[in-house]
């Protein structure tokens, strides 16, 4: 990859990276309802969704969006009960680059903005059975925390969602 820039998405992104998503995120371990997802991509012109992407040449190959919450409240460690943590929402590359390491530098990118955030956790799901997720999230420090039922958003394979966290410090 030439002169691969990586940024941060602004709201003049956005229907790109819905298209994007939209085109060469489904598989048989992604909920990717079009509405949802271009809910959750719009919140990107506010603020409340953050986003960093990697273009070529105008290209855009991937990206990985991610937001600031309390969702995770109850896997917190005691010690920051109650403090804003990560999540990492959403993971896409083009299918012409995947294999490549693209995914796991975008993810490596918003881990290191949530850091510099000031979050202590950032969390990340998966379907149970995306070995490729799992290894792009083990790669970068992710642990599983749980496994659970959830059928409305997995309807394939074992049904279930892999829930990981990775700590600063860790």
């Amino acid at each position: 990859m030439s002169q691969l820039l990586m940024r941060q998405a602004t709201s003049g992104d956005i229907e790109a990276l819905c298209a994007l998503l939209l085109e060469h995120g489904p598989n048989p371990w992604n909920h990717l309802p079009e509405a949802e997802v271009r809910s959750h991509l719009a919140t990107i012109a506010e603020g409340a969704t953050l986003a960093v992407l990697a273009e070529e040449q105008g290209r855009l190959l991937g990206f990985v969006s991610y937001r600031l919450t309390r969702d995770f409240a109850t896997h917190q460690p005691l010690a920051r009960a109650g403090h804003v943590h990560g999540y990492i929402c959403e993971a896409v590359v083009h299918r012409d680059c995947v294999g490549r390491g693209l995914g796991a530098r975008l993810l490596g990118e918003a881990v290191q903005d949530l850091w510099r955030l000031g979050v202590h956790d950032i969390y990340i799901d998966r379907h149970e059975e995306n070995a490729a997720s799992a290894g792009m999230m083990r790669k970068a420090g992710f642990t599983e925390l749980l496994t659970y039922a959830d059928p409305a958003r997995r309807p394939n394979g074992s049904g279930c969602s892999t829930l990981c966290c990775l700590r600063a410090g860790q």
